[in-house]
């Protein structure tokens, strides 16, 4: 009887090779692009993906105040925060939040996406959210990535 050979390489930070992906957000439906960001912060999209290491890439995101939602949303949804003290809790309508920081709205989706812990925390900081068109990273030669839904 042949012998099966299990020689899997699990992926580790030293080995880990980040690419930058830039995505323009420009009337992309806030959830679907938020999963897309999230598999590719994880790093699913790759072939040596590995679930405790930080392995995936960093990616840019510009147009943030171009994003759409589906529905009534625009209306109906709300973010909250609370300061842990009394009366520390504010409500804050989605058209509001567009106004004041559009890059918040995209972040938030996509922090519900990864792991919560140390782990969800170092992948989360490899996204970077911008309101225009423009970012600070053209030294970096990020790749153009359309996400396709």
């Amino acid at each position: 009887m042949p012998s099966v050979s299990t020689n899997t390489t699990m992926l580790n930070p030293q080995t880990a090779k980040p690419q930058w992906i830039h995505i323009d957000a420009t009337d992309l439906v806030v959830g679907r692009l938020a999963v897309v960001v999230a598999t590719l912060l994880r790093g699913k999209h790759k072939p040596t993906f590995t679930p405790h290491t930080d392995s995936g890439d960093f990616v840019i995101i510009t147009n943030a105040e171009k994003v759409r939602f589906t529905g009534r949303k625009w209306e109906q949804k709300s973010y909250q925060t609370y300061s842990r003290y009394a009366g520390g809790q504010k409500i804050i309508p989605a058209t509001e939040m567009l106004a004041k920081k559009p890059e918040e709205i995209l972040f938030q989706a996509v922090k519900r996406m990864v792991p919560r812990g140390r782990l969800g925390r170092a992948q989360l900081s490899k996204l970077k959210i911008y309101a225009g068109p423009t970012h600070p990273h053209t030294a970096q030669e990020p790749t153009d990535f359309k996400p396709k839904f």
